[in-house]
C-alpha cells in the first residue's frame, strides 16, 4: 500500500466517522421533534374538549338570540 492509498483511506475513515456524528445528531433531534409533537397533539386534544364541552354548555344555557332588527 502507497502512502498516498493510505492518505486516501484515513480521509474515508475521517468522513465516516464525521457522518457518523451527524447522523446520531439528527436522530437525536427527530426524536426530540416528535416527542414535543406528540405532547402538543395532546394538548390540542385536552384544548378541543375543554372547547366542545364550554360549547355545550353555553348553548343549554343561553335563552335563543332573537334576530337582528332588519331581519
Amino acid at each position: 500500500m502507497t502512502d498516498s492509498d493510505s492518505a486516501r483511506i484515513d480521509a474515508l475513515e475521517m468522513k465516516i466517522a464525521h457522518q457518523d456524528e451527524v447522523i446520531e445528531d439528527l436522530n437525536r433531534t427527530i426524536t426530540a421533534q416528535w416527542s414535543e409533537i406528540d405532547q402538543l397533539k395532546k394538548a390540542m386534544a385536552t384544548l378541543f374538549d375543554r372547547l366542545h364541552h364550554a360549547e355545550g354548555r353555553l348553548a343549554a344555557t343561553a335563552p335563543p338570540e332573537p334576530p337582528p332588527p332588519h331581519y
